[in-house]
């Protein structure tokens, strides 16, 4: 394990109702699992006056009351909470989620293959083949950052990011993989669409995906994704819960 994966925590105030817990720099597997660690140890504390925690690739953002709780006293819970919060794998579920990749539904595909040398079919075949970990959400409500993308087929992000990209676009951007659930801008390149609503205000629960569980891709047919979009319009969940 490398000397900044190990690094003690720093606790830093961000503004007068939150404070960040950071554990590095960048995005180390072991940064990750820290901070996810950490949320899980303070979701069981149910510390008064916490409103919200929000785990990112290396820190941890906690939301509080600053009436109910100060900063010194909420630095001090986290710090005995560090001591008791163990990184550990495999600690969320483990979700399969149906994705129709090219074409209309993914319009980089033929060239990110062509970029690398592969055809389209390797490149959905690499894309597929690995079991991802949710490192965080973040940019729209649902986007999931996906840690696990074969590093063959690593893309830098596009230089003109389009101003527009369908909902439920299945996308890779450099070493990270992507689910995203809402119609949005993206710099990333577009390989496929999955019906799954990651996020559904009306539905319970409102998220589906977090950080901590892992995803598999498995690939289907526009008549399928045609049939499990009209599913998921009505709330249905259509992503497999596989453990």
């Amino acid at each position: 394990m490398t000397a900044h994966a190990t690094r003690p925590p720093r606790i830093l105030p961000c503004g007068d109702s939150a404070l960040a817990v950071e554990f590095g720099t960048g995005m180390e597997v072991a940064s990750n699992r820290r901070v996810l660690a950490l949320d899980r140890a303070l979701k069981l504390a149910a510390i008064t006056g916490v409103s919200e925690a929000v785990p990112t690739y290396r820190s941890l953002l906690v939301h509080y009351d600053p009436l109910t709780l100060g900063f010194s006293e909420l630095s001090d819970r986290l710090s005995a909470l560090l001591d008791e919060a163990q990184p550990m794998n495999g600690i969320g579920r483990h979700w399969r989620i149906p994705v129709v990749y090219g074409g209309a539904f993914g319009l980089d595909l033929d060239t990110v293959a062509a970029a690398h040398g592969i055809t389209p079919d390797e490149l959905i075949r690499r894309h597929s083949a690995p079991r991802y970990e949710v490192a965080m959400l973040g940019f729209t409500p649902g986007f999931s950052y996906l840690r696990g993308l074969d590093p063959t087929i690593a893309t830098p992000r596009r230089s003109e990011p389009r101003l527009q990209t369908p909902a439920g676009t299945i996308s890779i951007g450099g070493a990270q993989a992507a689910l995203q659930c809402l119609a949005g801008p993206s710099g990333w390149h577009l390989l496929g669409r999955t019906p799954v609503r990651t996020f559904q205000p009306q539905r319970d629960p409102v998220f589906l995906i977090e950080p901590g569980d892992t995803v598999t891709f498995t690939q289907i047919d526009a008549a399928e994704f045609e049939r499990l979009e009209r599913m998921a319009e009505r709330g249905d969940i259509v992503a497999e819960k596989l453990a």
